[in-house]
């Protein structure tokens, strides 16, 4: 038997900008899928692949905090630095993860790397918002730098998942995670197939990344978000064309949502005091 399909969300009409690097489309959250339904999910912006021209200005956003909950960058194509209010700093080059923890608190700032500046070219990203629990949602901040050597590989007739957190096909991925996630990326070629079971209480989606695929008998194109039922069944995957997939899934948080900008906590009173708490310098400085 196979998982319902939820729906098949399209493209979003038109890309926003987030500073004047990531050109993104926003699938989550959105009228489609409140916060809740796709929890521990809480957003997912997509960089869908653009070429930016040579620059001696690194593109990027600026400073902003971030409390309570973790990012996920994954990159594609392009490559993205980052430092923050802790001294922390690094590069985020094509097959890796950055797996931020902002937990209590921490400004930082991420923007095109100098080299992949000057040189321009290809540009493909995705940022994945993660909510952490209410008992974690103090811990200290810290990074997880995820190499693309590190990652867990299952190799497959007609491509390869690469297991980012959780497990596939007995192969367990780098991620340390605080509630089960299971986060892989798929690459599938033109007829190639692709089957797996998660637990039907887990919130499950797949953004189809490049090319196009039939999910459970139904056509999915290129930049479309596949969300699926919570209910028992296998996903079978075969590939129209030469694919790449991201699949999440994650058991849910069943905790209120108070969400604001770059503060996600559980009351309203948290997110003032997480406020209150950047004004005071408590989060640190960044230039």
């Amino acid at each position: 038997m196979n998982r319902r399909i939820e729906r098949v969300i399209a493209q979003p009409e038109a890309p926003g900008m987030v500073g004047d690097g990531f050109r993104v489309y926003n699938y989550i959250p959105g009228d489609s899928i409140p916060q809740q339904r796709i929890s521990p999910f809480l957003m997912l912006d997509f960089a869908a692949e653009i070429d930016f021209a040579p620059s001696g200005h690194q593109r990027g956003v600026g400073v902003h905090p971030h409390k309570g909950f973790e990012t996920v960058t994954i990159a594609y194509k392009g490559s993205v630095a980052h430092n923050d209010s802790a001294g922390n700093s690094g590069v985020v080059n094509p097959g890796d993860v950055q797996w931020m923890t902002a937990g209590s608190g921490i400004l930082h700032k991420e923007y095109h790397e100098e080299a992949y500046s000057k040189k321009g070219g290809p540009f493909e990203m995705v940022q994945l918002w993660v909510n952490l629990p209410k008992k974690d949602k103090l811990t200290a901040p810290h990074y997880q730098a995820l190499t693309k050597d590190q990652m867990g590989r299952v190799s497959l007739a007609d491509g390869e998942v690469d297991v980012i957190a959780g497990e596939f096909d007995g192969v367990k991925g780098p991620a340390e995670t605080y509630t089960p996630v299971e986060l892989y990326n798929a690459r599938i070629r033109k007829g190639g197939r692709l089957s797996m079971t998660l637990p039907a209480e887990y919130n499950t989606a797949i953004l189809v990344v490049n090319g196009s695929v039939v999910v459970n008998g139904r056509d999915a194109a290129a930049h479309s978000f596949v969300f699926f039922a919570n209910e028992e069944g296998d996903i079978a995957i075969t590939a129209a064309e030469d694919a790449v997939l991201l699949v999440l899934s994650g058991e849910p948080i069943d905790e209120p949502i108070a969400a604001y900008g770059p503060f996600v906590m559980n009351t309203h009173e948290e997110l003032v005091e997480s406020f209150r708490e950047m004004n005071a310098g408590k989060f640190g400085v960044l230039e």
